[in-house]
């Protein structure tokens, strides 16, 4: 089972690249997909499957001591696989047959047929539930395993979420992490727009949570994130990542004049020009 890393940051920034690469051509080849909603999200997921944050054994995925990432943003499952894919769980060239009949690379994880996807996730607000769930499971079978939840920050705006911040409180789950991926966005428009929820860190603070508020596409404040978030024993703990969506290949969205680029794959030619940059 995966558990210490002694992976640098400059190797976790390569993966990352990796991982941008892997998102862009199975978006692409399928013709569909959310590859700005999965870009943003990279360097925390790089981090916790590559850094040595997440227990896992690809060849035992249902290993009841493993520690759980869930991802509760189901729509950016193509930054998942790319991450399954590395880790070993299947082969990589499996990446692009993402969306396609028969795959098992489906548009949102599904448990029941992919190694490695911990729950079949993409109707918004359930993730957090799920992993208190996995949480409070854990903990009564006596494993000392954690359990990483990301959610998208328009996400946020389910009451199921708030109503599990209560819940993981309550329950003092330090063994729960949950990661906002704050990126700003959200399918209709800007965050602040639809429904503002600033200040988020001062919400989540108030139901008992321990919070960090970082720079969620920089490698080291990920990390560093993590770190602390994994010394936190008496109650569960936030990170509140800001990102940028599409974060890697951002002069290259600018062409298409589409600032949120919410679920299009790029345009072949397009996907040449971002792969130039993520050389």
């Amino acid at each position: 089972m995966a558990v210490a890393s002694t992976t640098s940051i400059d190797e976790l920034k390569e993966k990352a690249k990796t991982l941008r690469r892997h998102i862009v051509r199975m978006t692409t080849e399928a013709g569909s997909g959310h590859p700005s909603s999965s870009l943003s999200a990279v360097e925390v997921v790089t981090a916790l499957y590559f850094g040595g944050f997440l227990r896992y054994d690809p060849q035992q995925p249902r290993k009841p001591d493993r520690d759980r990432f869930i991802l509760s943003k189901g729509h950016a499952a193509p930054v998942l696989y790319a991450a399954l894919a590395e880790a070993g769980y299947f082969p990589v060239e499996d990446l692009m047959t993402l969306r396609k009949l028969g795959s098992p690379l489906e548009g949102h994880p599904n448990y029941k047929r992919l190694p490695g996807i911990e729950a079949s996730t993409g109707s918004l607000g359930q993730g957090l539930s799920i992993g208190i769930g996995h949480a409070l499971a854990v903990r009564l079978d006596g494993y000392d395993a954690r359990v990483y939840v990301m959610i998208g920050d328009g996400e946020m705006d389910e009451g199921q979420v708030w109503e599990a911040l209560a819940a993981a409180n309550k329950y003092r789950l330090g063994n729960l992490t949950a990661i906002i991926d704050q990126n700003g966005y959200q399918q209709t428009g800007a965050t602040k727009d639809v429904l503002d929820l600033t200040p988020l860190d001062e919400k989540i603070r108030a139901f008992g949570w321990h919070v960090q508020t970082i720079n969620g596409n920089c490698m080291e404040s990920v990390v560093a994130a993590l770190d602390a978030a994994r010394k936190v024993t008496d109650r569960p703990t936030c990170i509140i990542a800001q990102t940028k969506k599409g974060f890697g290949i951002l002069d290259v969205l600018q062409e298409t004049g589409d600032v949120n680029f919410h679920g299009k794959p790029l345009p072949p030619d397009l996907a040449e020009k971002a792969l130039e940059v993520l050389k």
